[in-house]
């Protein structure tokens, strides 16, 4: 059998099984985490990744593929999402 090995840095797939395993290809970078909230930049926009007891399990920055464990609550994208956007939220959560 012959090995394939493809390397689409193009694509963005999203793959939840069962709820708590998540594969996210197409990441460009991730701006902040921690165990119930993901923010990452795709190459189709922001995306928002809440849940509880997440962690990264697989970082390949070469493919742009993160897989990530844990309870998923919810996944969402964002459009318009500035810089100026991003650092409010993250100072807001601190001085809560």
């Amino acid at each position: 059998m012959d090995k394939v090995e493809t390397f689409n840095t193009l694509g963005h797939v999203v793959t939840i099984s069962e709820r708590k395993n998540i594969v996210i290809s197409g990441v460009k970078k991730i701006d902040s985490f921690d165990n119930e909230e993901f923010l990452m930049e795709t190459n189709m926009g922001y995306i928002v990744l809440k849940g509880s007891d997440l962690e990264i399990v697989k970082l390949d920055t070469y493919q742009g593929n993160v897989s990530i464990k844990g309870k998923v609550n919810s996944l969402s994208y964002m459009e318009n999402l500035s810089k100026k956007n991003k650092d409010e939220g993250m100072f807001n959560k601190l001085f809560k």
